[in-house]
């Protein structure tokens, strides 16, 4: 889909745009391109939130990674050009460059590897969050950078960087659509931390905790109805693993599981999208048309980096080879949150290259409550995965049409009533 015949273009860097748009060097369209502080600032428990390049990914920035400072220190031991206002731009340049997020919140400051742009009046903020995510002007950004093994950004650069901005009801019209769908993005993502968290919780109070078998060992009400607290013993025993409900036992992984070590997928055969997930030691690192396993599987990164990482999913994935797949052979969700639970510090192995034998995980200690308990936990648990692997899903769909959707909107390919047409088609 195109702009109208009716509108005429002219030529800019990103190709053919709409007449009416300007063609001109960022600066036209802000007050301030800057970067933050570099010197030592103090870290607090509670105070204003100091944001580094590692805390602005996913299009926003992430406050729970980002550390604090002090509100003596954020006055007076920064500028303004450290501290941006609400609706600034910071935009990653040192290090994995060209990450963008929208300030959204007053009490922040930034250190020396963000760079700060503040729009002008010309400019929608979200807008020009959404232009410089653009492939066109991403590239742009890499072809300017200096550096081999630590990339730089250099923000004279930046502002010289030529774009094309249509007006400013426009640009809102653009930020709107693009907006919605990472509005409901960033929805399912708060959604399925807290099912993560209530999964989570329930694990701990029953498996660790043990809150059921306590309370009924000191007389009070264990807060469950009654067959389901009948089924909990009402005092400790000791065991290796330190004091586990009575009739409860210790065993294995891979008394629960299948272990086996994953296999490598052809590096054609992996895609941006497809129906099913191919996972590496990291995480999900492309699709596939087929899969190592079908139904519930556990990915767990056993080399590099990320060893001792843990991934799942309900649909079938390929396992690639730097990770294992773990396939329970009941209680799926039970075997997930113990694995989530536990820390793998003490498996690994190497210094260069951390690994965890497959030996290893297998012999992972787990507490085993009988099978009522079992069931019982996985039927709560259960619909709290289902649900938030559904979210994950469409939160993967919606950042895949998005991620369409933005090249064209912000070169005028597709104009605003078209991609309004498209989402209205497709129920968003």
């Amino acid at each position: 889909m195109s702009a109208s015949d009716s509108d005429t273009t002219r030529a800019a860097e990103i190709g053919d745009v709409p007449q009416q748009w300007v063609v001109a060097p960022l600066s036209l369209f802000i007050s301030r391109v800057t970067y933050g502080f570099t010197n030592p600032m103090p870290t607090t428990d509670e105070g204003p939130f100091l944001v580094t390049a590692k805390d602005v990914h996913d299009g926003r920035i992430d406050y729970s990674t980002a550390r604090r400072t002090s509100w003596d220190a954020y006055r007076n031991a920064v500028t303004d050009k450290s501290r941006p206002r609400v609706g600034d731009i910071l935009l990653t340049k040192d290090g994995s460059i060209g990450r963008v997020a929208v300030c959204d919140r007053p009490g922040v400051c930034i250190n020396q590897s963000v760079a700060l742009i503040q729009p002008n009046e010309r400019t929608d903020s979200r807008f020009l969050k959404y232009l410089l995510e653009a492939p066109h002007y991403q590239d742009r950004m890499e072809g300017d950078s200096d550096g081999t093994t630590i990339k730089h950004i250099y923000i004279t650069r930046v502002d010289k960087m030529q774009v094309a901005v249509p007006p400013l009801e426009e640009q809102r019209a653009i930020a709107h659509i693009l907006g919605t769908l990472d509005d409901k993005i960033e929805l399912n993502r708060r959604m399925s931390e807290t099912l993560e968290a209530m999964a989570r919780t329930l694990f701990k109070s029953w498996f660790v905790d043990f809150d059921p078998v306590r309370a009924k060992a000191e007389g009070r009400d264990p807060g469950l109805p009654k067959p389901l607290a009948d089924l909990f013993p009402a005092r400790l025993v000791d065991s290796e693993l330190g004091e586990i409900p009575e009739g409860w036992e210790v065993g294995t992984l891979e008394s629960l599981a299948s272990i086996q070590g994953g296999k490598q997928l052809p590096t054609e055969e992996c895609e941006r999208q497809g129906p099913y997930p191919v996972y590496g030691a990291n995480g999900i690192m492309g699709f596939a048309e087929r899969t190592t396993h079908g139904g519930f599987v556990i990915a767990f990164g056993r080399v590099g980096a990320y060893c001792g990482s843990v991934h799942w999913t309900y649909g079938g994935a390929w396992i690639n080879n730097n990770a294992s797949s773990v396939v329970p052979a009941r209680w799926p969700e039970f075997v997930l949150q113990a694995m989530l639970t536990v820390g793998f510090e003490g498996m690994r192995t190497g210094s260069a290259q951390p690994f965890i034998p497959s030996s290893s995980l297998a012999s992972m200690g787990v507490i085993r409550p009988g099978e009522a308990v079992l069931d019982s936990f996985c039927s709560i648990a259960a619909p709290l995965r289902r649900r938030e692997q559904a979210a994950i899903v469409e939160s993967r769909t919606l950042a895949a049409l998005r991620d369409t959707l933005l090249p064209k909107l912000i070169s005028g390919e597709l104009r605003v009533k078209d991609a309004e047409r498209f989402l209205k088609e497709r129920g968003l």
